[in-house]
Parts: C-alpha cells; sequence; structure tokens
C-alpha cells in the first residue's frame, strides 16, 4: 500500500479499475477469492431480492479484503441482472451468450449496480444502482456475428455486453445512470469520498 491510495478495489474488473482511475483517484487492486456462484445460489434460495444479492455479493468482497486492510477504506462491488424475475449470471460460453441475448431481444431487463465501503472491519457505505435497458429486437444473424465478433470479451460482463463498446448497438433506450451500466455507482461514490474528505471537493 502507498500511503497516497484513496482506496482498495476490491476487484478483478478492468473497467471499475478505469472509471476510478479516469476520475482522478489513486487506487490500489487487490481482487478478492470469493465464489460468486455459490454465494448468489445460497442468496437465491433464501429468496433474496436481486438487490440484496448485488448488495450481499458486494459486501462479502469488501470484507474479504478490507479484513486484511482494516486501516484502509475497500471498495466491493457487484452486479445483478435481473429480466423477468430471474438472475441472469454471466454466460459460459458463446452458445451461452447467444441464447441469453436471443432471450431478452425485443425486451426491458434492469441492472443492480452494488458497492459497498469497508473500513476497520464494517461496512461504513452502501449504495446500489438501477438502469432500465431497452433492447432493440435483434436477428439471429446479428446476435451470432455481434458474439463471434465481441467473445471472449463479453464472457465477463452479465447480459453478455459491454456498454461502452459494441454493446451499445443492442439497445435503444436506457433509462438510468450509465456507470452503473458499467458497474459502478460512479457518481454516489465520489460524493461520498468527497464529503469525507478523502478527495477534494
Amino acid at each position: 500500500m502507498h500511503s497516497q491510495s484513496v482506496l482498495i478495489l476490491a476487484s478483478g474488473s478492468e473497467i471499475r479499475k478505469q472509471l476510478l482511475l479516469n476520475a482522478g483517484l489513486s487506487i490500489d487492486v487487490v481482487k478478492p477469492m470469493v465464489d460468486e456462484e455459490a454465494l448468489k445460489l445460497a442468496l437465491q434460495a433464501e429468496n433474496a431480492s436481486p438487490r440484496d444479492i448485488a448488495d450481499g455479493l458486494a459486501e462479502m468482497k469488501a470484507a474479504r479484503i478490507g479484513n486484511k486492510h482494516p486501516n484502509s477504506l475497500v471498495l466491493g462491488c457487484d452486479q445483478v441482472l435481473e429480466f423477468e424475475k430471474q438472475i441472469l449470471s454471466k454466460p459460459v460460453s458463446k452458445e451461452d451468450a447467444k441464447a441469453q441475448l436471443s432471450k431478452m431481444s425485443g425486451k426491458r431487463h434492469s441492472l443492480l449496480s452494488a458497492a459497498v465501503i469497508f473500513h476497520e472491519l464494517q461496512p461504513i457505505w452502501r449504495h446500489v444502482g438501477q438502469v432500465r435497458l431497452y433492447m432493440r429486437t435483434l436477428s439471429d444473424a446479428f446476435i451470432e456475428q455481434y458474439v463471434e465478433r465481441n467473445w471472449p470479451n463479453i464472457a465477463h460482463c452479465v447480459g453478455g455486453y459491454q456498454i461502452e463498446r459494441e454493446g451499445a448497438r443492442l439497445f435503444s433506450r436506457i433509462d438510468g445512470d450509465i456507470f452503473n451500466v458499467m458497474g459502478l455507482p460512479l457518481l454516489e461514490l465520489l460524493n461520498y469520498l468527497t464529503l469525507r474528505g478523502d478527495i477534494d471537493g
């Protein structure tokens, strides 16, 4: 840890790291080792809402790294895609990505983007941002070509798209904050760090 770091990002996500760096923050990145799918299934078995699942996973990641670095601010994040009352996971194969996109084609889904900050062994801030996305009606041929062009980059993305890349072509409308689509409620986080005095405002 070097002293200038504002926080530790407990995530292996390149886009989250880039968003924080682009906003002028000095960060360290430590990827937490957590079995996200097992945690998600356990929470679903308890009938937790998609919002609570996103929040729970973000807290779990923040706690995993925060317990090792109690004096630092540790940011854990998670994103959950809710479609027709179900939670979709990251696609495991090209075929899986194509099937997910075919199902969501012409319909609306929601992304829940959760962030939790751990400090001194406890959560001190949390936020879940929600975005509604309206997918265009996509032809089978377009889905096929889109997945072929963008695999394996989209394998790490719920819904099989990166909105900052070609994924933007999938949508007719997005209601909400674009940063939440990228996996981080950035504005709320920056406001909190400014109010705390961790970054200049």
